[in-house]
Formats: structure tokens, C-alpha cells, sequence
């Protein structure tokens, strides 16, 4: 079967048709690894993939997390759910690990700003769905880059953000105990370069609810600085807003783009499964000063 695709809006998002036995044959998998790079996030309807199916998909796309992802700082390994696939749910019954940190999901970010390589891309399909809300949104920080004036672009290449968890997190809990932000502040930080100069030549914002200063700049300058470019590539030109239904598989580029659940009831038993692609390159900042010399030789 030919794989064909829908933008389901101009600068991001496409619904891809392709039918469950040629995806998981994986014979358009090159295909389908290329038109996410280029359209940030793709939804694919109908299919109900188990797990071990999601796997298969998973693994003929890139390489399939497994086993121990972070260590937490009580010492204890929080693993990538079963074999690869993590439940994410709120329900600690149901992900004992990582519950009480997934509240943080209904912010923008991007996954993996806590590590040298962040993931490349994540697979998404539901177990159960809330009876309200629950709607994922996907941003291209590509796109929301490029848009920006030229100088503005070099000025934003030679800055470094830090990231935390407390920065992550705080904001989508603010009546937090001493005790909840203390265990968020214990968690490694990490600088990376505001602007990500990819191998394939296309730059990206590196932006998350996760980066809370800018190095070397005033915090009052760094909060505006940060607040205005978060409200910047989140304008819905920027952004595509996906309603669930059954069988539905998402997929999305993480170097690219950023992600957030929608609000959705309390209590709900609302679960994706979910399986992660290992990174492929780090954040590597632009070499204006090369870019300049290749301009003026050009």
C-alpha cells in the first residue's frame, strides 16, 4: 500500500494514511522518518496497536529506549515501562515511577532537557481516554525559529538556557509541599544552547517550561526573554491540537518540537502507552562565525 498524508494545518501536523500491515512491515519506515522531520508531528487513525506492535513500529523508525532511562534522587532506576512501553497515566497504581511527576505534562516542553542527547522522537496511543479534554497539542520550535528576523536569530544562537526540574514542574503545581519542590531541586540541571544547530542544517529553539534562566543574563531579562519566545512558538500558526478517538498512533519529532496534554477531569483514568526513540545527535549551538566566512566567500 502507498503511504499518503494530509497537513492538518500549514506549518505542522499530518495524518498519514497507511494501512497496519504495511506499517509495521516497515517498508515505508524511511518515508515516514522524513515526513515527520519535516512536518513535526503525524497522527495515524484506526489502527488499536498493542504493544508489541507499538514495539515494532518503534523500532523500525529509530532505536527503542529500554530499561533504565534516569535515576532518581533517591538513587532508585526509574525504567521505561515494560520492554520499551511506558504506561503514562496519573494513577500511581498504574505507573508507580513516574505519576507524581506527569502532572507536569499539561505544560509546553520538550522531553529529555535533562540529558546530553534528548530523545528523537516519541510514539503515542491511548489505553483510555478521559471523558473531557485530555486534547495534545504539538508546537514546531522549527518553524517558530525560522519565522524570526535574521538578527534576532544570531542574537538568540549565542545564549545557553539552564534547565530544571523545579522550573518544570512548579509552575504546573504551585501549592506544592517543602518537602515536593526539595525532591525537584535534588535533580541534576543542565545547560544546553537556546538555539539547536541540527545535522540535517535546519535550527530549532531549544524551548520547554523545563529552562529556567538564561546564562549570564540579568533574571529579570532572562524571565522575558523566555516568557516571550514560549509565547512566540506557541501562536496557532505554530501549533497543532489533536482530539483523540480509539486505535488513533501520534508521532513526533522531539528535537523539533514541543508537546503538552490538555486538562482533563480529576480522577480520571485516562492512560497512553507510549514508546521512546533514543536520541541521535546533542544539542549543538549554531558556528555563526563559519556561517558569516561561507556567507561572504559565497
Amino acid at each position: 500500500m502507498a503511504l499518503t498524508s494530509i497537513a492538518l494545518t500549514p506549518r505542522i501536523g499530518s495524518e498519514v494514511r497507511l494501512d497496519k500491515a504495511a506499517l509495521l512491515a516497515g517498508d515505508h519506515a524511511a518515508d515516514i522518518r522524513e515526513l515527520l522531520v519535516s512536518r513535526g508531528a503525524l497522527v495515524f487513525r484506526g489502527l488499536h496497536l498493542n504493544d508489541e506492535e507499538l514495539r515494532t513500529v518503534a523500532r523500525s523508525l529509530g532505536d527503542l529506549r529500554i530499561g533504565s532511562a534516569k535515576r532518581g534522587a533517591d538513587g532508585k532506576v526509574l525504567t521505561e515501562g515494560d520492554r520499551g512501553v511506558l504506561k503514562v497515566s496519573l494513577d500511581p497504581k498504574v505507573n508507580p515511577d513516574y505519576a507524581k511527576f506527569l502532572f507536569g505534562n499539561l505544560l509546553w516542553h520538550m522531553d529529555g532537557t535533562y540529558e546530553p542527547v534528548p530523545p528523537f522522537a516519541t510514539l503515542f496511543t491511548p489505553a483510555r481516554l478521559s471523558r473531557e479534554g485530555g486534547d495534545t497539542m504539538f508546537a514546531s520550535t522549527y518553524a517558530a525559529f525560522e519565522d524570526l528576523p535574521q538578527a534576532e536569530q544570531d542574537d538568540l544562537a549565542t545564549l545557553r538556557v539552564v534547565h530544571t526540574m523545579q522550573a518544570a514542574l512548579f509552575p504546573a503545581k504551585r501549592d506544592c509541599t517543602a518537602e515536593e519542590f526539595a525532591v525537584w531541586s535534588s535533580y541534576p540541571q543542565r545547560s544546553h544552547p537556546l538555539v539547536w544547530q541540527h545535522k540535517s542544517g535546519r535550527r530549532s529553539l531549544v524551548l520547554s517550561t523545563s529552562g529556567a534562566w538564561v546564562e549570564e543574563m540579568h533574571p529579570a531579562e532572562s524571565h522575558d526573554l523566555l516568557q516571550r519566545l514560549m509565547l512566540h512558538a506557541t501562536q496557532d500558526r505554530y501549533t497543532y491540537r489533536h482530539k483523540w478517538t480509539p486505535g488513533d498512533l501520534a508521532i513526533w519529532d522531539n528535537t523539533g518540537t514541543m508537546h503538552r496534554a490538555m486538562p482533563f477531569e480529576a480522577g480520571s483514568t485516562r492512560e497512553f502507552h507510549r514508546c521512546t526513540l533514543n536520541g541521535e545527535e546533542p544539542i549543538t549551538a549554531p558556528d555563526l562565525a563559519s556561517a558569516r566566512a561561507a556567507a561572504t566567500v559565497a
